[in-house]
C-alpha cells in the first residue's frame, strides 16, 4: 500500500502545472433529440479533439486560455463549427444539434465500423469512462478481427488476440473454458454472468455476436459476481435503424460448410420500431474420424423507442448443437504425448450423439432521466438442455490397450437474471463526479447425471491404439436408463448445483484538476445462498472495495494503479468433511496506456499480481470421486502488452505478450498433496500472439490483401507440472497462420490457411490415477474460404 500512496504523489506532483488550463464541454444531439454517440469534437487548427459518449458528451481537457473554433464531424456527417472561449480555471459549455436523425447517425456509424481498436466500452459494461482512462487492463475484439480471421466460435481461436488468454484444456467447441492470469475467467454475455456450471456456457456462434470485451482482474463495476483474474463479456448484435442485409458462405477442410445472413431494418415507417435477425447453419467434420459438431442458430433482435427518452430492447437467441461423444477429442497413451498419429481416435462410431438446445431471452430499458442521468434496467432468462454421454477410460495398461466407458452426461441449466443500475456524470465545484449505482440479483440451478458409466471394453478384450477396431465394441453399444426425469436422476446422484444471489455495487470517479486526475472510489456487497454436488447450503456474504488512480500525463497517455478485491462464494464436498469457506482475493495492478496516430492505434502495458484464498480443487488422488481439497492460496502474477490498431493506411496488426507465474503460496493444513511453490494448472509462463493484415491501397491489386499470424507458448502448465520429470511436462507451442483477400463494394473474399507448417500440436497432461498421458490434438494444416455479400 505503501508505494501505491507514493506513486499517487508523484503522479499528483507531476501534474500540478497544468491546473490553470480551462476545459471544453458539451454535448451532441441528433435532430430528434437523441444523445449522438462517437462524433467527433476537435480544436480546428490542432490535433487536439475527443468523441462523444453514449450519454452525446464529451469534454476536451487542459486546453490553455483563449480564442477556438470547434468542429464536429463524422465520415458521411456535414461539419459544424462554432467559436468559444476558454479562461483558466473554467469550463466552457457548447451544445451541437446535428442535422440527421438518431437512425441515420447510426447508418454512418455502422459503415465506418471497421477497425481494429475501440475506445468506448458497450453500454452492458455500465461504465461512461473511455477505455483509455478506465483503471484497468481492457481489450476489445472488434467484428472487424473477428471476419478478418473467420472466427465461428468463441472456441475457435478468438483468444489470439488478447495478452495471456490460453485454453490449454477443453471439450473442443462445447465449451470455451478460457484461461487469463491464472486462473479460467467468467464467461459474460451483455453485462450478465451466465457461468452455471465448471463447464460455462455453450460457445456462442459469431453470426449474431458483435464484438467481445475482456477485463483483466476483478470487475466488481459489472455488478455481478467475478473472478479476480477477469472475465470476457460477449456483446451481441443490435438494430442499427439502417435497412442493410449481409450474407455469408463458408467452406472449409474436414466437411465445413457455412452459411449466415444478417438482416437489419425497420418495423415501422417512423423508425422508432428497429429489427435485427441473425441465422446461422453449419455442418463441421474433423480430421479424427466419426467427429462432427453440427449447429444452427436463431437470433432475433427488436428495439422500440417509446419516446424522445426511453428505449426498449428485447432479444431471444436459440443455439443448437448436435455433436459426437466430447470425450472422444483426448487420446491417452503410457508412452508420452504424441505417441500416436494425429488423427487416431477412440471413438465408438455407433454412440448416440450428444444434443443441446440453449435458449435465451433479454429484455433492456434504457431511460435518459435528465442530461445527467440514466437509468437501466435489464432481464435475462437462459435455459440449457443437455442429453448425451462422455467418453473416459476406466483403465489404461502399460502395453497401451486400454478399457473404454462411456458415461452418461445428460444436464439442465436454468438462470433468471436481473439488473437495475443508474450511470450519472455530474460536478460538485471543481471535481467532476461519474457515478454508477445497481442491483444485482439471480437466480442459477443446474443438473446434471453422471450416475452411469458403461464398459465397451472388458479385461482380455481391451481396445488396443496400435490395432484399433471401429466396429461394434465387445460389450456392445451404451444403454442409459432415463425413465426417470433429469431432475430426480441429478438429486439422487448429486449432480444439483443452486445459486441465489443480491449484489449492490457503488462507484464513484471523482476528477480532479481539469478531469487529468481521475480516483475511483468503490465497493460491492454480495449476499450468497449456494449448494452443490449433494453438499449443504452455504450461506455468505461479504464487502469487497475498489479503489482506482488514473492520470493523463498527455491526451494520449495515461498512467493506472488499481487495487480491486473480489468474492467468489463456492460449495463441494471436502475431503474429511467441514464447511466450504468462499474464495476471497485481491488484484494489485499498474499499467500505461497510450493513444497513438490520434487514436488509430493503442497499446497497453500491465503489471498486476492476484492473490487467491480457499480454492477447492479436486482430489488429486482420487478425481472421479466428486470430493474436493482446499488449495490454501495462490499467487498469480505478470505483464501484459497489448498493441491493435491501424499503424498505416491498410495495415492492420493485433500483437500481445504476456509473462504469467501461478503458484501455491500457502498449503492448507492437512494437505500433503501440494506445497508451497507447485506451479498452478492452467496457464502458459509465456503467451505471445501477433495477426497482420495488409490491404493493397493503390494499383493493379488495389483491394487485395494478405493476412498472416502466429501464436507462441512456453512454459505450459495444464493439469500438472512436474520439476523432476520433465516428460510430464509440455513442449511449446508455435502455430503459424496466414491468408489472403478480396473486397470491393460489396463482398469480400476470404482464403485462410491455419497450421501452415502443418505441426503435431496439442495439449493435456499426465493422470497419476491411470498412470497414462493424455492430449487433444489440433488440427493438421487446414483451409478456410469464405465470401459475404452485403445488401
Amino acid at each position: 500500500m505503501k508505494r501505491f500512496y507514493i506513486f499517487f504523489l508523484l503522479l499528483l506532483a507531476s501534474v500540478s502545472a497544468f491546473a490553470q488550463n480551462g476545459r471544453i464541454s458539451g454535448q451532441i444531439l441528433s435532430s430528434d433529440g437523441q444523445p449522438a454517440e462517437q462524433v467527433s469534437v476537435g480544436i480546428k487548427g490542432s490535433a487536439r479533439g475527443a468523441v462523444s459518449d453514449n450519454q452525446g458528451k464529451f469534454t476536451i481537457e487542459r486546453v490553455k486560455p483563449g480564442s477556438y473554433t470547434l468542429l464536429v464531424s463524422f465520415v458521411g456527417l456535414a461539419t459544424q463549427e462554432k467559436d468559444v472561449e476558454v479562461a483558466a480555471g473554467e469550463t466552457v459549455s457548447v451544445a451541437f444539434t446535428l442535422s440527421e436523425s438518431a437512425n441515420e447517425l447510426q447508418e454512418v456509424i455502422v459503415k465506418s465500423g471497421t477497425t481494429y481498436t475501440s475506445d468506448q466500452f458497450s453500454s452492458s459494461m455500465k461504465l461512461l469512462t473511455p477505455i483509455l482512462e478506465t483503471p484497468q487492463n481492457v481489450q476489445v475484439v472488434t467484428s472487424k478481427v473477428l471476419a478478418d480471421q473467420q472466427v465461428i466460435s468463441m472456441s475457435d481461436g478468438l483468444i489470439r488476440n488478447v495478452s495471456g488468454a490460453v485454453r490449454l484444456e477443453h471439450w473442443g467447441d462445447m465449451y470455451a473454458n478460457i484461461s487469463m492470469r491464472g486462473s479460467q475467467i467468467q464467461a459474460f454475455r451483455n453485462g450478465f454472468n451466465v457461468v452455471n456450471s465448471y463447464w460455462g456456457p455453450l460457445t456462442e456462434d459469431m453470426s449474431f455476436v458483435d464484438h467481445i470485451e475482456f477485463v483483466k482482474g476483478p470487475a466488481g463495476f459489472m455488478l455481478a459476481n467475478g473472478d479476480p483474474s477477469g472475465l470476457y463479456n460477449v456483446v451481441t448484435k443490435k438494430p442499427t435503424g439502417q435497412t442493410k442485409g449481409e450474407v455469408g458462405f463458408n467452406v472449409g477442410s474436414f466437411g465445413l460448410y457455412r452459411a449466415t445472413l444478417d438482416l437489419d431494418g425497420k418495423l415501422s415507417k417512423d423508425s422508432k420500431f428497429l429489427y435485427r435477425l441473425n441465422v446461422a447453419a453449419q455442418n463441421k467434420g474433423s480430421f479424427r474420424a466419426y467427429e462432427y459438431n453440427n449447429r444452427y442458430s436463431i437470433a432475433p433482435v427488436i428495439s422500440y423507442q417509446i419516446d424522445e427518452k426511453t428505449k426498449l430492447t428485447a432479444e431471444y437467441t436459440l443455439q443448437y448443437a448436435k455433436m459426437s461423444n466430447v470425450g472422444s477429442f483426448y487420446v491417452f497413451s503410457p508412452d508420452g504425448y504424441a505417441t500416436l498419429p494425429r488423427n487416431f481416435t477412440t471413438m465408438a462410431p455407433g454412440i448416440a450423439p450428444t444434443k443441446i438446445n440453449d435458449q435465451s431471452v433479454f429484455i433492456n430499458l434504457q431511460h435518459q432521466l435528465n442530461s445527467d442521468w440514466k437509468l437501466t434496467a435489464q432481464v435475462g432468462y437462459f435455459n440449457y438442455n443437455q442429453n448425451g454421454s462422455s467418453m473416459w477410460p476406466n483403465a489404461v495398461n502399460p502395453d497401451g490397450t486400454l478399457i473404454r466407458a462411456v458415461g452418461l452426461w445428460d444436464a439442465k441449466s436454468e438462470m433468471t437474471l436481473g439488473q437495475v443500475f443508474v450511470n450519472g456524470d455530474v460536478k460538485t465545484g471543481a471535481v467532476r463526479h461519474r457515478i454508477l449505482g445497481g442491483i444485482d440479483i439471480g437466480s442459477k440451478h443446474y443438473f446434471a447425471d453422471w450416475s452411469q458409466s458403461i464398459a465397451l471394453d472388458s479385461v482380455g478384450a481391451e481396445f488396443d491404439p496400435k490395432n484399433p477396431y471401429y466396429g461394434t465394441p465387445v460389450m456392445g453399444y451404451p444403454k442409459f436408463d432415463r425413465s426417470m426425469d433429469l431432475e430426480s436422476r441429478a438429486a439422487a446422484g448429486g449432480g444439483l448445483q443452486d445459486q441465489n444471489y443480491t449484489g449492490l455495487y457503488l462507484q464513484d470517479e471523482l476528477g480532479f484538476l481539469d478531469n487529468r486526475i481521475r480516483l475511483t472510489l468503490a465497493g460491492r456487497y454480495t449476499y450468497v445462498k449456494q449448494s452443490a454436488y449433494g453438499g449443504p447450503n452455504d450461506e455468505a456474504k461479504h464487502f469487497t472495495p475498489r479503489v482506482g488512480l488514473s492520470v493523463s500525463l498527455t491526451k494520449n497517455t495515461s498512467l493506472y494503479a488499481l487495487y480491486d478485491q473480489a468474492f467468489i462464494p463456492q460449495s463441494g464436498r471436502l475431503i474429511g468433511g467441514g464447511k466450504v469457506k468462499p474464495v476471497t482475493g485481491n488484484n494489485t495492478e499498474f499499467g500505461v496506456k497510450r493513444d497513438w496516430a490520434e487514436g488509430r492505434w493503442n497499446t497497453t502495458l500491465a503489471f498486476y499480481r492476484i492473490l487467491k484464498n480457499n480454492e477447492l480443487t479436486g482430489d488429486p488422488t482420487n478425481p472421479n470421486s466428486g470430493l474436493s481439497m482446499v488449495l490454501g492460496q495462490k499467487r498469480a502474477q505478470g505483464v501484459e502488452f497489448d498493441l491493435r490498431g491501424t499503424i498505416i493506411n491498410g495495415l492492420n496488426l493485433t500483437a500481445n505478450y504476456a509473462y504469467t507465474i501461478s503458484e501455491v503460496t500457502k498449503v492448507a493444513e492437512g494437505v500433503t498433496d501440494m506445497k508451497v511453490g507447485d506451479l498452478i494448472p492452467g496457464y502458459a509462463k509465456h503467451t505471445t500472439n501477433a495477426w497482420l493484415s495488409y490491404k493493397v491501397q493503390h494499383g493493379s491489386l488495389k483491394n487485395a490483401g494478405i493476412s498472416a499470424g502466429f501464436t507462441y507458448l512456453a512454459g505450459r502448465a495444464t493439469t500438472n507440472w512436474s520439476t523432476t520429470n520433465s516428460s510430464l511436462n509440455q513442449p511449446d507451442y508455435f502455430k503459424l497462420d496466414g491468408g489472403l483477400f478480396w473486397e470491393k463494394n460489396n463482398i469480400r473474399l476470404t482464403a485462410n490457411v491455419f497450421n501452415i507448417l502443418d505441426k503435431y500440436l496439442y495439449s493435456g497432461g499426465y493422470y497419476d490415477w491411470l498412470k497414462a498421458y493424455y492430449w487433444q490434438a489440433d488440427p493438421p494444416r487446414n483451409y478456410r474460404l469464405s465470401v459475404n455479400y452485403k445488401f
